[in-house]
């Protein structure tokens, strides 16, 4: 999925235009990810990009996608691009004496 959405139309609600175009994005994704998984691959993974335009569109992470788009429209920009590619993704194994992490912050013993 390559697109440029443009968050300032006559007539439209730049509001309505801002979340239609995460919908969109979700929508892709969900689709993408309920396609079947071919032998060897563990999960659909996605390759990022996001931009006011396409030449200036710079590589990020898919958890940070709809945080940028936020910020982007928070800012009063006209339009954004958005390139988010399928690819293969494969599980990494945890190194050897790696501790699991609970994600609070705390340690307990």
């Amino acid at each position: 999925m390559r697109k440029t959405y443009l968050l300032n139309i006559e007539g439209k609600n730049r509001d309505r235009l801002l979340e239609a175009s995460k919908h969109d994005i979700r929508k892709y994704v969900k689709r993408e990810r309920a396609r079947p998984l071919p032998a060897g691959v563990d999960f659909w993974d996605f390759d990022c990009k996001f931009g006011s335009n396409e030449a200036t569109a710079a590589v990020v992470h898919f958890a940070t996608l709809m945080g940028l788009i936020d910020t982007a429209a928070q800012e009063g920009g006209e339009q954004f691009y958005v390139e988010v590619v399928t690819k293969h993704g494969h599980r990494m194994a945890r190194p050897q004496g790696a501790e699991v992490s609970s994600g609070d912050g705390e340690d307990f013993e």
